[in-house]
């Protein structure tokens, strides 16, 4: 009689902690809420971000200034990830004498090296940036990847995606970007 009810205790104290770790932390709701805030806004300029490119040298967000660019956050081993570049690619190619521009976050947690793999495989003509790991820089949200941000020439967040684009709506939404003067 006491070994189904000592069994019963362990599992309801398994759920318990679960229950209890799963919960987002009070600084997590108010980065989700700052995000969900600032989309569409346009009076709400999306956070920096500096991160190093391939060759060690540190490349500003802000240096696409007067762009409209898609914040790609990616990863070399996340296959949703790698089934985008090539609409990606062709995208940024076929619109960037307009002013549109892809800048690929890479989530790598092997950094530059895995990169450079990568790429030999599948050459990609927009800039990437090397985020050092799955944790999201400041100021971002990106609970998982794919994640990607639309930020208009005037530095505003116009959109964001969670996990794979629709690519229509991605060309459709870019296109209204370069349109807005």
């Amino acid at each position: 009689m006491k070994k189904p009810a000592f069994i019963l205790a362990v599992v309801l104290g398994a759920v318990l902690v679960y229950v209890v770790a799963s919960q987002p932390h009070e600084d997590d709701l108010k980065v989700a809420a700052a995000s969900a805030h600032a989309v569409g806004n346009p009076d709400y300029k999306g956070p920096a971000l500096i991160e190093k490119d391939l060759n060690g040298k540190p490349f500003a967000l802000s240096s696409l200034a007067g762009k409209v660019v898609l914040v790609d956050f990616w990863a070399t081993w996340c296959p949703p990830c790698r089934a985008e570049l090539p609409d990606l690619v062709a995208l940024r190619d076929h619109l960037a004498s307009r002013g549109f521009e892809v800048l690929g976050v890479s989530m790598d947690s092997d950094g530059a090296p895995a990169m450079r793999r990568f790429l030999k495989k599948q050459p990609i003509s927009y800039p990437i940036v090397l985020n050092g790991g799955e944790d999201e820089p400041a100021g971002w949200t990106v609970p998982g990847l794919p994640t990607a941000y639309l930020i208009g020439r005037n530095g505003a967040i116009l959109k964001r995606w969670f996990g794979e684009k629709d690519m229509d709506e991605l060309k459709r939404e870019v296109e209204a970007a370069l349109a807005a003067k």
